[in-house]
C-alpha cells in the first residue's frame, strides 16, 4: 500500500511592486505627503534633467579624448536622483560607478566627477567623506564595505542609515549575499539598493540569475524585500526614503530593486551592439523617467516650454562650467599616485615614489610636494 506523505507548508512570501507615476505620466498612488509640494517635485526635475546633461556632455567629452573611461547613466537617472533626495544628511551613501545624481545632492560636485573620471585621484576624494564612500568600480565589492559601516553605526547606537548602490549583476556575486546574510543575522541599518538596468556588462537579466525577481534575493537573508519602477522618481523617492526610516528607527535591513533599462553601453569602452536585441533600447525608451516626470508636471500647471528652455540654459551653463573648471586645473604630478595608497607610505613605496619624482625632476617636471 502507498504511504503518503502529509505537506507542510512552511512559509509564504510576497513581492511587492511600487509605482506612482505610470508610463503614461498618470498618478496611479497618491502623491506621499512630503511631495505635495510642488517646489519638492520641481527639484526633482531640475536634478534629472542636470544629470542627463551632465552624461551628455561627459561622453561627448570621452569621445573627444578629454575624460577617460566614462558609465553613462542616461535611462536610469531616477534610480539616483530619487536616492539622492531620500538620503539624510548624516546618512552613510556607498555608491558604485553611476550616482552621479545622487552624489551632485551630497556635496560632489561636476568638477570631482569629471576628475574621477578623468583620471584624477582627487575627483575620489569626496565632500563630507565621512558620508560619502568613493566609488566602486569592482563589480560588487562594496556590499560588504556597507554592512561594516551599518555595523559600525549599530554598535555606536547612531541613528544613521547606510545605503548602499549596486547593479544587478553586483547580486549574482558571493559579497552581495554575504552582505545581506549578515544584515538580517545583526538586523543591521543597511539599505541595499540594486539599480536593475537589466544588463551585467553584456550579461542580460535572464541569463545571470533563475531568479523571477532580484528583490526575492532578501528572503533568503531573512530581510524585506520589494520591487520599485526605478523609472518613476517619485516612487524610487518614497520607498528608499521609508526603508532608510526603518533602518534608522527599527535596525530594519531591506533590499529594493529599482527597475529600468540602460539606455546606453555599459561604459564608453563596450559596444552594446554586439549583444543588445536590435530595437530593444527603442522600445524601452517610452518608459524613460524624465519626459515621464516632465508630462505629469505640465498636466499639473506646475510646467511650461519656456520653463523648460530656462532649466535647460541654466543646467548647460551649471555643466559648461564645471568643464571649464575641469580643463584649467593643472595635472598632477605623477609621484603622487602613491599618496592616495595608504595613510602610511610602506617603505619599498616610497623609494618608488622618490625614483618617479627624481625622473619628474631630470626632465624639469618636478612638482615635489
Amino acid at each position: 500500500m502507498e504511504r503518503r506523505v502529509t505537506l507542510k507548508i512552511v512559509g509564504h512570501f510576497d513581492i511587492p511592486y511600487f509605482q506612482y507615476l505610470d508610463e503614461s505620466s498618470q498618478l496611479v498612488a497618491p502623491l506621499p505627503d512630503f511631495l505635495q509640494d510642488p517646489q519638492k517635485l520641481l527639484e526633482l526635475y531640475r536634478y534629472l534633467v542636470l544629470t542627463r546633461l551632465f552624461d551628455q556632455k561627459a561622453i561627448a567629452l570621452q569621445r573627444t579624448g578629454k575624460l577617460g573611461t566614462y558609465p553613462s547613466t542616461r535611462g536610469q537617472e531616477a534610480v539616483f536622483v530619487g536616492i539622492g533626495q531620500a538620503l539624510a544628511e548624516d546618512d552613510i551613501y556607498v555608491p558604485y560607478y553611476r550616482d552621479h545624481g545622487a552624489l551632485i545632492q551630497r556635496g560632489v560636485s561636476l568638477v570631482q566627477i569629471l576628475l574621477y573620471w578623468g583620471g584624477d585621484e582627487r575627483g575620489n576624494t569626496f565632500a563630507s567623506q565621512e558620508q560619502n564612500f568613493p566609488y566602486s568600480v569592482p563589480v560588487g565589492s562594496q556590499p560588504l564595505y556597507a554592512a561594516g559601516a551599518a555595523a559600525a553605526l549599530k554598535y555606536k547606537k547612531q541613528k544613521r542609515a547606510v545605503a548602499c548602490v549596486c547593479g544587478d549583476g553586483a547580486s549574482s556575486q558571493g559579497d552581495f549575499y554575504e552582505a545581506l546574510n549578515v544584515a538580517g543575522v545583526w538586523r543591521l541599518p543597511l539599505v541595499t539598493l540594486v539599480c536593475n538596468n537589466q544588463w551585467a556588462i553584456s550579461v542580460p537579466r535572464d541569463q545571470q540569475t533563475a531568479a523571477q525577481t532580484l528583490a526575492q534575493k532578501a528572503i533568503a537573508a531573512g530581510i524585506y524585500g520589494e520591487q520599485v519602477d526605478g523609472n518613476d522618481v517619485i516612487a524610487v523617492r518614497a520607498r528608499v526614503t521609508e526603508a532608510l526610516t526603518k533602518a534608522r528607527e527599527e535596525h530594519q535591513p531591506s533590499l529594493l530593486e529599482l527597475i529600468c533599462y540602460r539606455q546606453g553601453d555599459h561604459t564608453t569602452a563596450d559596444d552594446a551592439s554586439r549583444y543588445e536585441t536590435a530595437g530593444l533600447r527603442e522600445e524601452k525608451w517610452p518608459q524613460e523617467p524624465v519626459a515621464r516626470l516632465r508630462q505629469y508636471l505640465m498636466a499639473q500647471g506646475l510646467w511650461s516650454a519656456p520653463d523648460e528652455e530656462k532649466l535647460i540654459a541654466r543646467c548647460t551653463a551649471e555643466v559648461e562650467q564645471a568643464v571649464l573648471e575641469y580643463q584649467e586645473m593643472e595635472p598632477q604630478a605623477p609621484e603622487t599616485m602613491f599618496d592616495y595608497l595608504y595613510a602610511t607610505l610602506p617603505k619599498a613605496y616610497q623609494q618608488q615614489r622618490q625614483l618617479t619624482l627624481a625622473k619628474g625632476a631630470a626632465r624639469g617636471t618636478d612638482h615635489a610636494s
